[in-house]
């Protein structure tokens, strides 16, 4: 058995890694010692990017190594093979991004220590010729390694750390899946690190789930106006993998759009890594509503988690988007929900995360919007969420799901549900991660989508011999009329009621109990906030400010 390598400066303390969290880990402690004076959403950027470098680096040896290991290079006279490996068609052609020699990792990890101008040239000259190398990466990578505050020591040790080879791949695991990890886990750890700024590019991964879970996106195109950077999308294609195999990931093609240029260039790294299309997020970051980038787009399903409440925003009262209603300069909730609504096609379905207000708001119109909405028979299932699901916001969260077609649709024999909603409160879900964060369970999604699949008859559902039924406290499935009885009131807690009292309370697990008193308290909460706009309503029917 040969010598092993040994490690080069700054891996240390690699040798010994065996799983892939322990190697997120170390190399998140190492990266965090960059960060010196640098702006968060730099670090960010200066990281990921880093990451994503070696992403394509790694990629592309493993396409390599493949070509060279085909019996049919042995029929190529020997002086033309090396030139046949450097062929780029036979990359691109396999979606694999053409990375020039001197910008291939091993050129970088060989030349780190003595590159002329140091390494963070070396590491700016790289992506500058990745771009080039590449349209559909163009304007993508940052080129921030060579400035004054990048401590080029550390940057020189965090290379060495990347470099290791336990980090190209575990086992069977090929490169890809082992750095979209932590590619994944990065962002999640910044979303922690950044607070409330995070929002505009992350989502919680268990309440990204449980969107595509309830939705079950197999194939066609998938759609998000607000892509943040991209997690909707990578999800997608890790549900169709896990349903259907990995063959079967292309069976979608995603579509997006995000306004702000750094995110943008995030979400083009993480499809990339992933294995996805880089083209789909567009070729340049845009305002959805001011510069509609797909205005002809008609998707299959749409899953957004747009700004909540959001008043600074580009409004023009005659758009054709406002089928509905104009929706208020006050607040662009009813904008992200009928600007979705117009792209959905004939059998489209959406999943959008929106604060709590906009299940109940009848403030400058919002209220006849929602009513035409539910009219129109768009609304398929409301979902009340738990609290602190959003280390972003303190902001109480919902899910809206909507649809174009609630009918049997054929072949697929699905339960007839026009003229009906589903209403689900989960609000008692979900465990706490610390003091303030909380996630949703396996069992919670599963229970929460079950519920969904069960009540539209899915074939998922069918295949696991589940039938629907109300649960008082948990699930509704209420009629256009009893919501225009609630004054087109969609909180979830209007509808379930409170869950049905057992004969021997005290034989009951303590957090059954709580979770029973919760959602008590949620509905008679929910009753007092409707009162008080009704209240509020007849005062101003008085003239007198409120």
């Amino acid at each position: 058995m040969p010598p092993r390598k040994r490690a080069a400066a700054g891996q240390g303390e690699l040798p010994g890694v065996s799983s892939t969290k322990e190697i997120q880990d170390i190399l998140w402690k190492a990266a965090d010692k960059l960060r010196g004076a640098m702006d968060a959403a730099q670090y960010k950027e200066f990281v990921l990017g880093l990451v994503f470098l070696k992403y394509v680096s790694d990629a592309f040896a493993e396409r390599r190594e493949e070509l060279a290991a085909d019996p049919e290079l042995a029929q190529i006279p020997e002086h033309r093979r090396a030139a046949f490996l450097e062929e780029k068609d036979e990359y691109t052609e396999k979606n694999v991004f053409w990375v020039p020699p001197t910008a291939r990792w091993a050129h970088i990890a060989e030349n780190a220590a003595s590159a002329e101008g140091g390494v963070g040239k070396l590491l700016d000259e790289a992506m500058d010729e990745v771009m080039k190398a590449n349209k559909a990466l163009t304007g993508v990578l940052p080129k921030i390694f060579n400035r004054d505050n990048v401590d080029q020591k550390r940057l020189k040790e965090l290379v060495d750390l990347i470099s290791d080879a336990r980090f190209t791949g575990h086992g069977d695991r090929p490169a890809q899946d082992v750095l979209g990890e932590v590619y994944e886990y990065f962002l999640e750890r910044f979303a922690r690190a950044e607070g409330k700024r995070a929002g505009e590019f992350y989502t919680p991964a268990s309440v990204v789930r449980l969107i595509v879970e309830v939705l079950e996106p197999y194939e066609g195109r998938v759609y998000d106006p607000a892509c943040g950077s991209g997690g909707m999308f990578v999800q997608s294609g890790k549900f169709v993998a896990k349903r259907r195999g990995k063959d079967h990931t292309h069976d979608i093609a995603v579509y997006g759009q995000e306004a702000n240029e750094r995110t943008w260039r995030l979400a083009k790294m993480n499809l990339a890594i992933h294995g996805m299309d880089p083209k789909g997020v567009g070729e340049r970051w845009a305002d959805t509503f001011a510069d509609d980038k797909l205005p002809d787009l008609k998707a299959d399903f749409v899953m957004a988690n747009p700004p909540f409440n959001m008043s600074d925003w580009a409004r023009k009262t005659e758009d054709p988007r406002w089928r509905y209603g104009t929706p208020p300069q006050s607040n662009a909730n009813y904008a992200w929900l009928q600007h979705i609504v117009s792209k959905l096609g004939d059998r489209g379905s959406a999943g959008v995360v929106l604060s709590n207000g906009s299940m109940s708001s009848k403030q400058s119109g919002e209220g006849e919007i929602r009513a035409a909405m539910v009219a129109a028979d768009l609304v398929a299932c409301m979902v009340a969420l738990p609290a602190n699901l959003f280390r972003t916001t303190a902001i109480p969260a919902c899910l809206w799901f909507l649809t174009k077609d609630k009918s049997p649709q054929g072949a697929k024999a699905l339960n007839d549900r026009r003229s009906r909603v589903l209403f689900i409160d989960a609000r008692a879900m979900g465990t706490m991660l610390d003091r303030t964060e909380r996630v949703l369970t396996d069992e919670d999604l599963e229970k929460v989508s079950d519920t969904y699949h069960a009540w539209r008859g899915t074939k998922s559902a069918k295949d696991k011999g589940l039938s629907y039924e109300d649960v008082a406290g948990f699930c509704y499935s209420a009629t256009l009329e009893e919501i225009e009885e609630r004054d087109y009131t969609l909180a979830p807690g209007r509808y379930v009621g409170a869950l049905e009292a057992e004969e021997d309370l005290d034989a009951q697990p303590v957090g059954v109990r709580i979770a029973q008193l919760a959602n008590a308290l949620f509905a008679q909460l929910d009753e007092s906030a409707r009162l008080g706009e009704v209240v509020r309503g007849h005062l101003k029917g008085l003239e007198i400010d409120v």
